[in-house]
């Protein structure tokens, strides 16, 4: 029993870490690069509105 609770200890342990490190290097890619963000996103959106107009004709 106490071998599977240090287990799980560990292993929530190097969840955390790991997502530390996830988010640290997303926030630093993030504030280098705002401005090509904003605008990939802006083309997403407009492409995903596209879609769903293509479907709704499809459907009439």
């Amino acid at each position: 029993m106490a071998n599977s609770a240090m287990s799980t200890v560990k292993n929530v342990a190097l969840g955390v870490v790991a997502g530390m490190a996830a988010g640290y290097i997303g926030t630093k890619m993030i504030s280098a690069n705002k401005k090509t963000i904003k605008k990939k996103a802006n083309r997403a959106l407009r492409e995903v509105g596209s879609m769903i107009d293509t479907a709704s004709y499809m459907f009439k």
